[in-house]
């Protein structure tokens, strides 16, 4: 095998070295082709001038006017250690005996195009003869075909060539046997180089570069260059796009518009050749192979390469020559070449480089690679702690979330089928590997999964395995003592029941762990550890407020028989707060017969505080109409009453409260046994209850002697007639306030304040009184002004009345002339009747003056017009008979 020909020089091995080291990618490798002496054997002065290869074969050009046709095939072996298979076809010498300049196949013809002094020669690609015709194209520099033709003959090709012809470009037709011009172009300076994409010619001047449409006519420049300077290079790399040695050791792209759409990549000053292998650029100069990415404009490898004078791509394939030997730049595979990236950790090269090659690889095969792409640059971005980086990598790339999960030990659930994927994502065991222990490093990925987690646990990325990731996010709430542990047990999870309940228990979460029983259904479990940490038998301060927590749930409890379980319990703690368990159930619990009152009551009467507060639900607030609730709760709050005013003062506050709950109770219920409440109230001092008790019976007056006369509280009196007035008519009113005032002026001891209650009372109430019974009532010794108040009110009453009892009459006159009016329209004119008369419908006379009329004058029977017998010309000639009589 022939062996490359490296530099041997010190200097440049250690250039080469630094700069491979510093790319770092292996995109290329140089593997020999054509040996020398399997080319041209001891002859020594022989030297490759061209090559051309189309499929299989390759054709090399000498400068002693020969072709050499080899087959080319690449052994099977891996990419690593390619090789090829050559063999020697022929080898054909041409008559001028001249060095071959280009060589061109176009396989659609079987025509190999050979330029040699100047002329294009015809010649069959497997014998190498010339074609009988003898066509050719003369006076040719160097040419190029047109990839792109604007002819629509599959049978030809386009041919471009600069003439001979100073300041000329021509255009061929080539066909299998002939050949014919189609245009001739001229420069405004001689052309060196062209490169042709539809009817666009790319061309290299001899002081600049130029776009040329030689349909139109149209030019345009692109930028200078000195031709005497540098080699100029114009090579088409796709359609309407070409490449260009530019100044400053530039390539640089251009379109046929004249712009450039990629940045250029920058390479040697003393650039020779240059090929594209997709998404790369490569380019000769005088001692290396230079690498470049299209895709970042970096270099990316540089190969040490002597002597080397043809550098060219054909389908794919990239060959470089010396004036001796014929080498292939054999690719590696893509994907080699992103996992050797990943591996180097240079996330971003690594998916520039999958990005592009996309166009390379079938649809749904780079998916696949590209997804798994994004998750190795996201495993590596988060093994450098780059979480936002790696989460979004992770998204892009729809990751297995359990993928992550198991690099933290424990997090999987014991009963996960969960297998890592083959070949591994990463290279690392678990988190202790990655973080090398570092306890900070280890903190911050583990809340960088807590996060991560609580983000995707309801999308798409946890569908098949929510079990797996909810207890894996209780794990790491419960280790971190995170606050959204109780969130995620109160909402709807897939936390696994016997690993998270471990969990739990070993961290001391036990308020997590009822939560936990009661998202699985097992509320007896819970309740039974709740109670637990209030009793003090378990630690656990995430709750202050436990006890009003089990209150709440049982209230909501749908299990009635653990409701019923723990009611002793709850309302031995707090009488006041455990009765919530009855007092805030759902009313549909009662009405399935759970929690009838009568069972609640019983239950309570151990609990006098809760019973109270039970019974004021019933009654007040459910307003339940049963009197012995009603009857019970008003003996409670007199027992109530009684055992505070037992004990003095100390209990004013509590007294005067529950004292104003029984005179409400007793003044707005009328379901209560009057008379067994009167009967326990007898003999002692609740005067006032007495008096609302004595008027529920209707006894107005006993009520009143006792506000009057035992308590001397005439506010109370006066609060007492407008409290049993509520609702009823004038005279009831009235009668209820002369029973006050008679009560104030009848004392057998009128002493001052009574006089003063009852002007007060006909002052403030004149309006309840008959000011003439009044008047007869009051002493003569009272002075109008005493009286002025209530004497102006008893006025302007009077007069009130009068003036809307004439207002009434005025308006019931009035309706009452509307009415007569109404009744003179529809009277109308008169109907006679006689013995003539006939009946409309029957044509009998009438015997008794008992008629129907209809509105057209006619008249009828009342029993013809009730049914209604009435024939068709009758009903022509009468409208519907009236109602009216």
């Amino acid at each position: 095998m022939a062996r490359c020909p490296n530099c041997k020089g010190g200097e440049s091995t250690a250039k080469s070295g630094q700069l491979e080291n510093a790319m770092s990618v292996k995109a290329f490798k140089l593997v020999p082709a054509v040996e020398r002496e399997m080319l041209m054997g001891d002859k020594a002065r022989i030297n490759i001038e061209c090559i051309e290869c189309c499929g299989r074969n390759l054709y090399i050009g000498t400068n002693d006017g020969s072709i050499c046709h080899f087959l080319l095939e690449e052994k099977n072996s891996p990419a690593e250690k390619a090789a090829f298979s050559v063999t020697k076809q022929l080898q054909k010498y041409l008559s001028f005996r001249k060095a071959v300049g280009e060589l061109k196949a176009a396989s659609a013809l079987n025509r190999l195009l050979v330029l040699c002094d100047n002329t294009i020669t015809l010649m069959n690609m497997m014998n190498l003869e010339p074609i009988p015709t003898g066509a050719r194209i003369k006076g040719a520099l160097t040419f190029t075909l047109n990839e792109n033709p604007v002819n629509g003959d599959p049978f030809c090709v386009e041919v471009c060539i600069v003439s001979v012809k100073r300041r000329t470009i021509q255009l061929f037709l080539v066909y299998e046997d002939k050949v014919q011009i189609v245009k001739e172009v001229s420069t405004q300076e001689q052309p060196c180089a062209v490169a042709i994409d539809g009817h666009y010619l790319c061309l290299a001047l001899t002081t600049q570069y130029i776009i040329l449409n030689y349909n139109t006519g149209v030019s345009q420049d692109l930028f200078p260059y000195s031709s005497e300077e540098r080699r100029p290079i114009v090579k088409r790399i796709g359609r309407q796009e070409f490449l260009l040695a530019g100044p400053g050791g530039l390539g640089m792209f251009a379109t046929v518009d004249g712009i450039s759409q990629r940045a250029p990549v920058h390479w040697s000053e003393n650039v020779i050749g240059a090929a594209l292998c997709f998404p790369y650029v490569v380019a000769l100069d005088e001692e290396f192979i230079t690498v470049h990415s299209m895709l970042d404009q970096q270099q990316k490898q540089t190969l040490p390469f002597k002597d080397g004078h043809i550098l060219q791509d054909f389908e794919g394939k990239v060959i470089v020559a010396t004036t001796k030997g014929v080498y292939v730049l054999v690719p590696l595979p893509l994907e080699k070449q992103i996992q050797d990236l990943l591996a180097s950790q240079r996330v971003e090269e690594a998916l520039v480089l999958a990005k592009g090659a996309r166009r390379n690889i079938p649809k749904e095969k780079f998916q696949t690679m590209y997804k798994r792409i994004l998750q190795q640059a996201g495993f590596i971005q988060f093994a450098q702690l780059q979480f936002l980086e790696a989460k979004e990598l992770f998204r892009s790339g729809q990751l297995d979330v359990r993928e992550l999960i198991s690099l933290y030990p424990f997090l999987l659930p014991t009963t996960s089928s969960f297998m890592r994927s083959h070949p591994p994502l990463h290279e690392y065991a678990d988190l202790n590997q990655l973080t090398q222990g570092d306890q900070g490093k280890m903190a911050k990925c583990k809340q960088f999964l807590m996060s991560y987690l609580s983000e995707v646990r309801s999308t798409e990325v946890a569908n098949g395995y929510k079990e797996d990731v909810d207890t894996a996010l209780l794990k790491l709430y419960a280790e971190s003592n995170h606050e959204s542990l109780l969130d995620l047990l109160v909402s709807e999870n897939s936390c696994l029941l016997t690993d998270s309940a471990a969990w739990l228990e070993k961290h001391k979460k036990f308020f997590a762990l009822g939560l936990l029983y009661h998202s699985n259904g097992q509320d007896a479990a819970a309740l039974q550890l709740w109670v637990k940490i209030v009793n003090g038998d378990i630690q656990d301060s995430t709750r202050t407020d436990l006890y009003d927590y089990i209150v709440d749930f049982l209230t909501s409890c749908s299990d009635h028989e653990l409701v019923w379980k723990y009611a002793e319990w709850v309302l031995q703690r707090s009488e006041e707060v455990g009765v919530y368990i009855f007092t805030k159930r759902p009313l549909e619990d009662e009405q399935k017969n759970s929690f009838k009152p009568d069972d609640v009551i019983n239950c309570l009467n151990k609990y006098p505080i809760s019973l109270v507060k039970y019974l004021e639900f019933l009654v007040l607030e459910r307003r339940i109409k049963k009197e012995k609730f009603h009857t019970h709760l008003a003996v409670l709050y007199l027992d109530e009453v009684m055992h505070l005013k037992s004990l003095g003062s100390e209990k004013y506050e509590e007294l005067a409260k529950t004292q104003t709950k029984l005179r409400n109770l007793l003044r707005k219920s009328d379901l209560y046994r009057v008379h067994f409440i009167l009967d326990k109230i007898s003999g002692t001092d609740l005067h006032v209850e007495s008096a609302i008790l004595y008027g529920k019976l209707e006894e107005h007056d006993k009520a009143l002697h006792i506000l009057v006369h035992e308590l001397k509280d005439f506010a109370a009196a006066e609060d007492y007639c407008v409290w049993k007035s509520e609702s009823k008519d004038l005279p009831y009113r009235r009668k209820l306030f002369h029973m006050l005032l008679s009560a104030y002026l009848n004392s057998s001891t009128l002493d001052h304040e009574l006089v003063m209650a009852a002007v007060d009372l006909l002052n403030n109430h004149a309006a309840e009184f008959d000011a003439v019974c009044v008047l007869q009532l009051i002493p003569d010794s009272w002075s109008v002004q005493l009286l002025s108040s209530f004497l102006t009110g008893a006025m302007r009453e009077s007069i009130h009345t009068q003036r809307m009892t004439q207002i009434a009459v005025g308006l019931a006159n009035a309706e009452n002339l509307a009415y007569k009016h109404e009744k003179v329209k529809l009277k109308g004119s008169p109907t006679i009747l006689s013995d003539k008369k006939l009946c409309q419908v029957c044509q009998s006379p009438f015997c008794e003056p008992v008629f129907v009329r209809y509105p057209n004058g006619g008249v009828a029977h009342t029993h013809c017009a009730a049914n209604r017998l009435v024939n068709t010309n009758t009903n022509h000639h009468l409208s519907s008979p009236s109602r009216r009589t």
